[in-house]
């Protein structure tokens, strides 16, 4: 990012963000920290190319995502990134196997091989046991998992977690912690917004959002 920045209009100019610098490195697991309405939030939708910035580029993998087509920020939101949320977003009346095979729909896998994917990346996170259970069965830090499993089974190179623990224990806190220190030592990027310093403090680096400016700790 080199002066990236949102401004938002509501009558008179809101800086959501403030002219920024940053460059994440592929294998690097980065946590962002502020208070509510810093600007965290902001920040990461537009690393994960979820909103658009009012100035400034953004490239990835050499690709300037303010300037190109449409299409091809598409593509690189579907194929290079990956996205995990508080609220876990698994679908009822599914099992946890048929959830983690929809991370896969929008790729070019046949059905069976989407099926073997999705099984073997479950079986990975030490979730064989709960495969064919509906979300509705599974505990808070199951669910967390298995949306996790589902982020990752298309192998994408960055995964971006919004208050990923948010709504977990302190128990299933760490199994999750765990299961991100372990894909990103297998090199996935991760970046990681969290109120919990916890969570902060697995990042091998800390970036602080307040009021809308950005600084590296």
């Amino acid at each position: 990012m080199r002066q990236i920045a949102r401004t938002y209009d509501d009558g008179q100019p809101v800086h959501a963000l403030h002219p920024t610098d940053l460059h994440v490195a592929a294998g690097d697991h980065v946590s962002i920290t502020g208070p509510s309405g810093s600007g965290k939030s902001t920040l990461l939708n537009l690393f994960g190319l979820l909103d658009a910035p009012s100035t400034g580029s953004y490239q990835v993998g050499g690709v300037d995502t303010v300037t190109c087509k449409p299409a091809m920020r598409t593509a690189i939101r579907g194929q290079v990134f990956g996205f995990v949320f508080q609220s876990f977003h698994l679908l009822p009346g599914r099992t946890a196997l048929e959830n983690v095979e929809i991370g896969l729909l929008y790729g070019p896998h046949r059905r069976r091989k989407r099926r073997q994917m999705a099984t073997e990346a479950l079986e990975r996170m030490g979730l064989t046991h709960r495969m064919q259970a509906d979300p509705r069965q599974l505990s808070g830090g199951e669910m967390q998992r298995v949306a996790i499993v589902r982020a990752v089974v298309a192998r994408p190179q960055v995964l971006f977690c919004d208050e990923p623990t948010g709504n977990l224990d302190s128990a299933n806190t760490q199994v999750v912690l765990a299961q991100l220190r372990q894909l990103n030592l297998d090199g996935l990027t991760v970046v990681v917004v969290t109120h919990d310093a916890t969570v902060a403090d697995t990042a091998g680096r800390r970036l602080q959002v307040a009021d809308g400016v950005v600084r590296e700790i």
